[in-house]
């Protein structure tokens, strides 16, 4: 048997036993970052600033192994049913027409089954879904992708704009909802989906300062050639070299940029007062810029640093508000008996392969922070590293509020991790698959299988497998497939892949028409 066992680890201190609360129906708290990579926290690296995430994971369980979809609808489809999201007809990130991408209407979600088990239920934010949020007894969510500034959102009632940065919005309308909209004599389930930190990486006006005078490491690879990999690798459009913009990404807008749409829908919507100490933050940036006359590695690296100052501003400010929703739940005597749970739909590149954004089954955007407390319950300190999928929110959920469980999820509920046991019959492997192409960022479709260490892709529209091991090249630099040494195990896990793929029932995907790979012949 080659797949490799995990096993789950609670550092101990002085501890209390459980409360009277484990045996009570706990209220529930998700927390969703959107494009958070599992490196992009500070407990990972001291160069972030985010103290409440690190305060969550320190006083609950850190499960290390936590693995995604590649893109933001068929994530959070699958956290809405527990189900696989080519089930749902979700393929895509990008919303398009209603009846293609959208939740379907007939699919009984997570929010119903636990209002039918007693439990009041809210969802803030970014949805994401295209139908309404079924089930909900409140929602308020950004039409799409939404607006870091002055944003729109869509509730029952109609829709409203209101004036702000969205992540502070996002939280102020949760914790309205907690302090004066729900029912106070039942349990609750809140989700709160953060915009943050979606490209194009706006910061809000707390922190348009923040990291002005850090430099920050470049990842080994950020000049990656890609010739340990295939032809997806070296075919890409996302990269920070090509790909990214100096003035829609890393925000170098001059008066003369004023009337372009892009413009428009990003600093347009600002108001004064946000536009003035916008342009207060950004002009030493732009006058750089315009005097240095950077080219080839000297802009990358200029463009890398730009662009994690933004995406981490973008992540401070999530932080930030999170402390505001823990807070709360202190001063009003719900966290005692309230598990909450941090994460983000998917990871993302920061300058890794050169690269940002997401879709691919490498490490940076396959994997991605979970964090979670259940006071009196979770010892802090927990550690789990099994494989856990976000298939598994809804499962745990129902498990959580007891619930039933509908045979036909297809997660398993980490309530056991929660507790420090350790299931017998946990899962020895994740499937993972990528369907749009062509499309944004021109990612090949691709679907895989990671053990643990080892991780087996197949990019169908090629004929290309790629390997790799993990504990040796975690970086992902050169695919061991054809390596004879590795054929034992290239040979187990395509078993397991269609073993998963049976289990999910996946189906064969449609051939591209007219395949601009087939026809290039690559």
């Amino acid at each position: 048997m080659y797949f490799r066992s995990f096993a789950i680890v609670a550092v101990f201190g002085l501890l209390l036993p459980p409360v009277v609360y484990a045996n009570q129906r706990p209220h529930i708290i998700l927390m969703l970052a959107d494009d958070l990579g599992w490196g992009d926290v500070g407990y990972h690296d001291g160069n972030i600033a985010t103290p409440n995430i690190e305060k969550l994971a320190e006083s609950g369980a850190r499960l290390n192994q936590f693995y995604v979809q590649p893109v933001c609808s068929p994530t959070r489809g699958a956290l809405m049913t527990g189900r696989y999201p080519i089930r749902l007809g979700l393929q895509c990130g990008v919303v398009r027409p209603w009846a293609e991408h959208g939740l379907p209407l007939d699919e009984t979600t997570l929010p119903q089954m636990l209002g039918q088990a007693g439990y009041a239920t809210a969802i803030v934010g970014k949805w994401h879904l295209k139908t309404e949020p079924t089930g909900f007894d409140h929602w308020e969510v950004l039409p799409g992708q939404g607006h870091y500034y002055n944003p729109d959102f869509r509730t029952a009632s109609g829709e409203i704009t209101e004036h702000g940065y969205v992540t502070d919005i996002i939280h102020d309308k949760a914790l309205n909802w907690l302090e004066n909209d729900r029912d106070p004599e039942k349990p609750f389930m809140l989700m709160i989906q953060n915009k943050a930190p979606h490209r194009e990486w706006e910061p809000g006006p707390d922190h348009l300062d923040l990291y002005e005078d850090t430099t920050f490491p470049e990842p080994a690879n950020l000049f990656d050639d890609y010739e340990g990999r295939g032809t997806a690798a070296k075919k890409q459009d996302m990269t920070i070299a090509e790909t990214m913009r100096i003035k829609a990404d890393l925000k170098m807008w001059e008066e003369s940029d004023e009337d372009s749409n892009v413009f428009k829908r990003t600093i347009g919507r600002m108001d004064e007062e946000q536009r003035r100490k916008w342009d207060e933050a950004y002009e030493d940036d732009l006058e750089e810029y315009k005097n240095s006359n950077l080219e080839g590695e000297d802009l990358i690296r200029w463009k890398y640093q730009r662009y994690m100052e933004d995406y981490l501003r973008c992540i401070a400010s999530v932080d930030d508000n999170f402390g505001r929703v823990l807070d709360y739940l202190e001063e009003n005597g719900l966290s005692d008996n309230t598990v909450v749970i941090y994460s983000s739909d998917q990871g993302f590149y920061l300058g890794e392969h050169g690269w940002f954004d997401k879709r691919f089954m490498y490490k940076e955007s396959f994997y991605t922070p979970l964090v979670a407390k259940w006071p009196g319950v979770t010892q802090p300190g927990t550690r789990c590293g099994e494989l856990v999928s976000n298939l598994d929110f809804a499962e745990t959920f129902l498990d959580l509020a007891g619930a039933g469980i509908p045979s036909d999820m297809q997660g398993l509920s980490i309530r056991p991790f929660l507790e420090g046991d350790n299931p017998d019959n946990w899962r020895d492997s994740v499937y993972y698959h990528y369907y749009e192409f062509p499309a944004v960022h021109s990612v090949r479709r691709h679907e895989g299988v990671f053990d643990g260490r080892y991780k087996l892709i197949h990019f169908y529209d090629l004929d290309e497998w790629e390997l790799y091991d993990m504990e040796t090249d975690p970086s992902e630099m050169n695919s061991q497939y054809d390596n004879p040494e590795y054929q034992e195990i290239v040979e187990g896990l395509k078993l397991e892949l269609e073993r998963l793929k049976e289990q999910y029932r996946v189906p064969e995907p449609e051939p591209l028409e007219n395949n601009p790979d087939a026809q290039a012949g690559a």
